[in-house]
């Protein structure tokens, strides 16, 4: 699933800033319900990271380093905060991996499918 950034609508992953007191992955978790209304078991561990720049609302441009924490997905919610902020689309790894501009991203959603390839899915 890939969402929409607010600024420039390029094709993202639910990303932003960490939480203060608050697990990596529970702000992975936090920032994937509030981007995509999605709700479901992230893993413990990153499976790989990639910087990219942000520009800020003054104008200023910073480099943030986003580490990738799988959600394995339960349900999406009807409602959820940046509903009408974003779009969300849901693809196959490999349509994702092409439509996002960063490739270290891109090549994080390749390994991620073929770890998941010919899983059992019961």
């Amino acid at each position: 699933m890939l969402i929409t950034s607010r600024e420039n609508q390029r094709w993202v992953i639910p990303k932003g800033w960490p939480t203060k007191g608050k697990s990596p992955q529970y702000s992975a978790a936090r920032e994937a319900f509030e981007e995509a209304g999605v709700v479901g078991a992230v893993a413990k561990r990153s499976v790989g990271s990639f910087s990219y720049q942000k520009r800020l609302k003054g104008g200023a441009v910073v480099v943030c380093n986003v580490h990738v924490f799988p959600l394995e997905v339960r349900r999406q919610s009807k409602r959820w905060p940046e509903k009408q902020e974003r779009v969300i689309k849901w693809l196959s790894a490999s349509q994702a991996a092409e439509k996002v501009d960063e490739p270290m991203l891109g090549q994080i959603i390749r390994r991620l499918a073929r770890k998941y390839d010919g899983r059992d899915s019961n």
